[in-house]
């Protein structure tokens, strides 16, 4: 199949929009895709994460206010970044980033993963703990759970369970 544009070169990209219930398809060549402007950050040929955090961040600084006259814009004490340096270049500047950010990185972590904590693999060696430490998590929510509802039986037993796990962490960590 050959651009629908140009008509010269085979057709890579397939766009397909809809607008107000009208779907448009084009075969386009890689080219005519650039020219109008159907390639963004999610398609470049060199796509990293960097650039898939820019463009989540990005429409995320539209709603930000610019820092008034008087007012300096956050920045890392270590390397000096800002905010806003960071939505430009998809990445933090230094391990001190995360903590002067926290409050904003917090939102786009739980938007991007659903969760503001790593809930992946852990590695072999560390996976016993790890596994234990989401146990007492869950038992610790499951005692303040019961006691809510005055089930103070259950909430004894759970009480029991979390301090045989809080041991049980105690001597693998020793």
């Amino acid at each position: 199949m050959t651009c629908e544009e140009c008509g010269k070169n085979p057709a890579t990209v397939r766009f397909e929009q809809v607008i107000n219930g009208k779907r448009t398809i084009m075969s386009l060549c890689a080219e005519c895709a650039q020219k109008k402007g159907v390639f963004n950050v999610l398609f470049q040929p060199t796509f990293s994460i960097n650039s898939l955090l820019s463009a989540l961040l990005g429409s995320q600084m539209k709603g930000l206010p610019a820092p008034s006259a008087g007012e300096e814009e956050t920045r890392c004490r270590i390397c000096g970044m800002s905010y806003r340096d960071f939505a430009r270049a998809g990445r933090l500047g230094c391990s001190r980033c995360y903590e002067t950010f926290e409050d904003r990185l917090d939102p786009l972590l739980r938007r991007i993963h659903g969760s503001g904590r790593h809930m992946g693999k852990a590695p072999v060696k560390a996976g016993g703990a790890a596994k234990a430490r989401r146990e007492l998590e869950e038992l610790r929510r499951q005692l303040s759970s019961a006691v809510a509802q005055e089930a103070y039986e259950k909430a004894a037993e759970l009480r029991d369970r979390i301090k045989a796990v809080e041991a049980k962490i105690g001597r693998d960590e020793a």
